[in-house]
């Protein structure tokens, strides 16, 4: 009897050791809270309606992970997300196919993550001033261009029904691109040799350069996702609403890092779940919807996540430790 008590109690510890699981209980307990707060959170055009917020953040918050994870930050894909769609905006309305202006607006994604990247590794200075810099300029490129006011969307372009449009029901392609994404991500980061490289230089950086992995590259590969993957949320973003406002994204960069960090990535570097941070951003989603239906002011969902952040926060160093030994 002994034997099976102690055998239930190391599946149960196993099962607590799993990297989501302290998002999943987080998800869990504010769906309840919510629901019994606001009947109409668990309606289903409610739940439709997270699930996009959800996933025009969890887009940003996928590429932050990556990078977190290789031991990095990125501040600058609040302005990433809303310079990209920009460029495509602009390209539409002088005359330039919508295909290529979108291809022109990913291809200043990746610039601009390149861009970050090459100065963080070649200069040494921390990733944190880089891209605090790189959100400073190109912010201040968007308002130069627009002089302070929204671009809009001069013509219809049906192309762009797949990146914001509606597929089945409510449901918008946003969602579908953000579970897909969530899957290829978090096959590579969990099944491929780049993955490993990930967690190894985040993990312990002159280990992995002394095992050979290159962690220049590791580390510039995940800048150039995390911008990419910003960009293209921008875009999905702008193609729901058809229209580009110079405020755009702000704030966004600091929710993206919650999501991951309630999703169970470390600050440090080295671990951290693409699914823990799918759910972090739903969790963040709910937050925004759940308060609104409960009639809380709109303040309070910002001090909603500061608290939720620090409370994970904690929770990941507790792991860290159990984890060290």
């Amino acid at each position: 009897m002994e034997l099976k008590s102690i055998g239930f109690l190391k599946e149960v510890v196993k099962i607590f050791r799993i990297k989501e699981m302290g998002a999943i209980i987080g998800f869990i307990g504010i769906f309840i809270l919510f629901s019994i707060l606001s009947s109409e959170f668990i309606s289903w055009e409610n739940l439709l309606s997270t699930f996009t917020m959800a996933a025009e953040l969890g887009l940003v918050a996928i590429g932050i992970t990556m990078l977190m994870i290789s031991g990095e930050f990125d501040l600058s894909v609040g302005s990433t997300f809303a310079v990209v769609p920009m460029v495509l905006a602009l390209s539409i309305n002088n005359g330039i196919n919508p295909l290529l202006g979108f291809i022109l607006g990913i291809t200043l994604g990746a610039f601009i993550g390149y861009l970050n990247g090459i100065i963080t590794l070649k200069t040494g200075i921390p990733s944190f001033i880089t891209t605090l810099g790189s959100m400073m300029f190109f912010r201040g490129i968007l308002l130069a261009i627009t002089g302070g006011f929204p671009i809009t969307l001069l013509e219809h372009i049906p192309f762009l029904k797949y990146f914001g449009g509606t597929c089945i029901g409510d449901l918008r392609y946003s969602g579908i691109w953000f579970i897909l994404f969530s899957i290829i991500f978090a096959f590579i980061l969990e099944r491929t040799q780049f993955g490993n490289w990930t967690f190894a230089t985040g993990g312990n950086l002159v280990a992995s350069k002394a095992l050979g992995i290159n962690t220049d590259r590791v580390k510039l590969i995940n800048f150039i996702i995390c911008s990419l993957m910003a960009g293209f949320a921008g875009i999905t973003t702008f193609s729901r609403f058809k229209i580009i406002d110079p405020t755009l994204g702000q704030g966004m960069e600091l929710e993206a890092i919650a999501s991951a960090v309630i999703g169970g990535t470390f600050l440090s570097g080295g671990y951290g779940s693409i699914i823990g941070t799918f759910l972090g951003a739903f969790m963040i989603g709910m937050i925004r919807s759940g308060l609104v239906l409960a009639g809380a002011p709109a303040y309070w969902y910002r001090a909603f996540i500061g608290v939720i952040l620090v409370i994970a926060a904690i929770i990941n160093i507790k792991i860290r430790k159990k984890i060290a030994g």
